[in-house]
């Protein structure tokens, strides 16, 4: 299923799913299916799988007119990111696809040895935003403002110390996140600045969940600036999977339901262009996964 927080007008935010071209309010869904349900995404995913299905049968039992009562028109609704605020930071992971490893070694100084171990940084809460959400280009911060189109992970469960084999069993569901970064912010090698600036980790349009999506390792993400085609890549490129990410950061803090891994991005990045390009106000960023959709957000001046 595909879920989304959404907002009508300037009401409150609330949690829906994405059906026949309606978005339906979970928790009216729930009231009128004698279940109770709530109203936000991180208090669903802490309900666990069993949640996910209460939905689902709610929606073969709902009749024409539970539907229309709970449900609105996805083009009549505001989306905002599908976790507005998660509880802590989001886990990127950097250098994680074989040419995007050897096009950063070229244009921004990274050791071009495969990493034996992922790469490891933070993008905070204040980061988050949403589809269409503009991102604001201040130009005395930065004059390389780049794109990455990545796959994000929604942890369902707690997860410590996970062996890879049982890791797809704490994964709630699968986003789109733009890894925004400014390629001149970076200080002594760390990262935090160049990528958690505000607004700099745009996210959805949706959380897929996990048994719609199946192989995570065979999407196609591409990334389109202007209309024009920067990004083309596959998740099955992947230098540390799914099951190894989550094995490697659970090993050593705790993952919590609601939680968010970025898990990398192909090559294509504008530092990594020749001549190199970055996003100005004006531009339009689109990064786009096999199964989830289109993460849309403009450029505009800070």
């Amino acid at each position: 299923m595909r879920f989304v927080t959404y907002r009508m007008r300037q009401d409150a935010a609330r949690l829906g799913v994405v059906t026949q071209g309606l978005v339906i309010d979970v928790a009216r869904l729930g009231a009128a299916s004698g279940l109770a349900l709530p109203a936000s995404m991180l208090e669903f995913i802490d309900l666990g799988p069993a949640a996910v299905r209460a939905v689902k049968a709610a929606l073969e039992a709902a009749g024409d007119a539970v539907l229309v009562a709970a449900g609105v028109p996805e083009g009549n609704v505001t989306l905002l990111a599908p976790i507005p605020r998660p509880r802590k930071n989001i886990f990127g992971i950097g250098l994680n696809y074989t040419e995007h490893v050897a096009e950063s070694a070229r244009a921004l100084d990274t050791s071009d040895q495969l990493p034996k171990e992922p790469v490891i940084f933070s993008k905070p809460p204040t980061a988050v935003s949403a589809w269409n959400d503009p991102i604001r280009h201040d130009a005395a911060v930065t004059q390389q403002l780049d794109w990455e189109c990545e796959l994000a992970v929604v942890i369902g469960s707690t997860a410590r110390r996970v062996a890879e084999a049982d890791a797809l069993a704490h994964v709630f569901g699968y986003t789109v996140i733009n890894d925004v970064s400014a390629r001149d912010c970076r200080r002594a090698g760390q990262w935090i600045v160049s990528k958690g600036q505000d607004g700099f980790a745009p996210m959805g349009p949706c959380i897929v969940t996990a048994d719609e999506i199946g192989d995570p390792h065979n999407l196609n993400l591409t990334t389109h600036v202007n209309g024009v085609e920067k990004q083309n890549g596959n998740t099955g490129f992947m230098l540390f999977n799914v099951p190894q990410l989550i094995a490697d950061i659970s090993r050593v803090m705790t993952l919590e339901p609601g939680d968010i891994i970025a898990t990398g991005t192909p090559a294509g990045v504008g530092a990594g262009r020749t001549p190199q390009e970055f996003l100005w106000p004006g531009d339009i960023v689109e990064c786009t996964i096999q199964g989830i959709g289109t993460l849309r957000n403009p450029i505009v001046k800070a």
